[in-house]
């Protein structure tokens, strides 16, 4: 059993990662309503079902990924129990030799560790080198849960403002696929 808060629905006023700070400053100034729950480390999603039973919603899963080249990059979001296809999403998108990104890479694009990406790392992805791929499912669910780039924090908030306020203001369009 893991340590969860209660939910709150205001800004951490402890200290927090650069990632989680932009990702709060931004719900703040975009004035997107969330719910907020602290809790132990997780790493998988099997970890997770105890944080989707306080939040009321899903965690989703996030999975990133690269070309063969290294030069493109892709973050996958999609409900929790879904197993991914990668060779699949590969034809889907017209990307051959799609394999999962390292944890330097993912460090590098999402400043995120292996175990906490999600999309609110892409805040972090200023040049936008990172591709958005929202499995349909996720992107046409009433409320989208997810770590706040750190697997300490997690967030509800209404799947509409993450795709029409949130991700537009940092310069990412989210790719619906059905997965």
């Amino acid at each position: 059993m893991i340590n969860i808060s209660e939910i709150v629905t205001t800004i951490p006023s402890d200290d927090r990662t650069k990632t989680e700070k932009t990702v709060f400053s931004l719900l703040q100034k975009l004035n997107i309503p969330f719910e907020r729950v602290d809790n132990d480390v997780v790493e998988t999603m099997e970890e997770c079902e105890e944080i989707n039973q306080v939040l009321g919603t899903e965690i989703r899963k996030s999975i990133f990924l690269c070309n063969r080249k290294k030069t493109s990059f892709f973050l996958v979001v999609m409900p929790a129990n879904k197993s991914l296809d990668v060779k699949s999403l590969g034809r889907k998108i017209g990307v051959s030799g799609l394999s999962f990104a390292s944890g330097e890479l993912m460090e590098k694009h999402l400043g995120a560790k292996p175990g906490s990406a999600s999309v609110m790392g892409l805040v972090n992805d200023e040049d936008d080198y990172v591709q958005l791929i929202i499995d349909k499912e996720v992107a046409e669910a009433e409320w989208f849960g997810s770590n706040t780039g750190m697997n300490t924090s997690h967030i509800k908030i209404k799947t509409s403002d993450l795709l029409h306020k949130f991700l537009p203001q940092i310069g990412h369009k989210a790719e619906m696929i059905e997965l």
